[in-house]
């Protein structure tokens, strides 16, 4: 069985105000040809198909039109569960209406999790789709006090699975959670990645699902498999922060044999605007080809830049940030230890902020008159 795993569509999502839907589109574009190219005979979308829980009309239409295009126009079942950022609610409506036609969402768990079954030459493929919840959801769902991390969730859950799983058929998991080798902490992907819990309590041990023969993650935005290569998440299909900056994005394409062995292949999308950093001055900029490209400016002028938004838009139209990139100037010849902020007096942090923003130290008559205005400012907080 041929499986195409993506994850983390976003639909509606904004990037520094700029609304995504347009790139969106035409990534979705991009894949639906690799549909046509390779005939996938499942397509599996592991969650955060819509960016926030109440997303944009248009955002709404446009994935109508892709699952319209994949399930109606080529008959290509799709399994998809709700992410966190997604509304359960909203994508479980007219689920069970929805299967008969090959499009089999679910957005809210349920004690049953009936599996999905789809069949191939060799027989029958089980697909298990686990929609995110909260621990404390789950708790209630199945009455147990004992849960409360995502790890004893996910436990629960894939205990539960097991217990009436068919060990003579193929199985694939589809979840939505932040799962690492051993259940250590880990940094996310991602800036845009929303956490799921306070801490280290939202980390999930990839362990669990050693029992299945394919489990399709999303939640993280960086495709990776998790020390085991039948446990991987597909990544997102576009940028969706400046810290995706170096990621390569697509989705997976995973061959399921008749044993249960899976061989996957990561195909990349490219995408209408690359979102990238650029660092230079200003006018090493204005001699730059002209580029459509998100950007996040990096100005290494050491004097101010007037209007630099306005000069950058010139040759980036869709440059999304300008700043100035701090230049160190701290001469650490002699091994002075920089005191934290925490630790500095008033006019201390004056100094340094003045630093930092103009890499230069404070003049003397700019002391003196912060020094007047401090005086009279924590007077007047005295007696207040």
């Amino acid at each position: 069985m041929k499986i195409f795993h993506t994850a983390d569509w976003h639909l509606g999502k904004l990037v520094q105000g700029v609304y995504m839907t347009e790139d969106q589109r035409f990534i979705l574009d991009r894949f639906i040809e690799a549909i046509d190219e390779e005939k996938p005979d499942v397509i599996i979308i592991a969650g955060d198909l819509y960016d926030r829980a109440v997303p944009p009309t248009e955002a709404v239409e446009l994935l109508d039109e892709v699952l319209a295009a994949i399930v109606l126009k080529r008959n290509i079942p799709v399994v998809a569960i709700a992410g966190n950022h997604d509304s359960p609610s909203r994508l479980h409506f007219a689920s069970k209406i929805l299967k008969d036609n090959g499009l089999h969402l679910v957005g809210q768990l349920s004690t049953e999790m009936e599996p999905v079954i789809l069949n191939d030459q060799f027989g029958e493929v089980h697909f298990h789709l686990v929609p995110f919840c909260d621990p404390s959801v789950i708790r209630s769902i199945f009455d147990d006090s004992t849960i409360k991390n995502h790890n004893q969730a996910a436990l629960k859950i894939t205990e539960k699975i097991k217990e009436n799983i068919s060990e003579n058929v193929r199985n694939v998991m589809v979840g939505h959670l932040f799962a690492t080798p051993h259940g250590e902490e880990k940094e996310n992907t991602s800036d845009s990645e929303r956490p799921l819990a306070i801490g280290g309590a939202e980390h999930v041990d990839a362990r669990l699902f050693e029992g299945f023969h394919y489990t399709a993650l999303g939640h993280l935005h960086q495709a990776h498999h998790l020390g085991i290569e039948k446990i991987r998440y597909a990544g997102s299909p576009l940028k969706y922060s400046i810290s995706e900056e170096k990621h390569n994005k697509g989705f997976l394409i995973v061959n399921l044999n008749e044993k249960g062995e899976v061989d996957v292949e990561r195909r990349l999308l490219e995408p209408k605007h690359d979102l990238r950093v650029v660092e230079a001055t200003i006018e090493e900029i204005q001699n730059h080809d002209p580029s459509e490209d998100y950007v996040f400016i990096r100005l290494l002028n050491e004097h101010t830049v007037l209007y630099p938004m306005e000069k950058v838009r010139a040759i980036y139209p869709n440059a999304l940030h300008v700043e100035r990139k701090p230049i160190n100037r701290l001469d650490t010849s002699n091994n002075d230890v920089t005191k934290r902020r925490d630790q500095m007096n008033h006019l201390e942090l004056f100094r340094s902020f003045y630093k930092e923003v103009n890499q230069a130290e404070a003049p003397a008559d700019s002391e003196k008159l912060i020094e007047e205005v401090l005086h009279d400012v924590l007077h007047e907080e005295q007696y207040k």
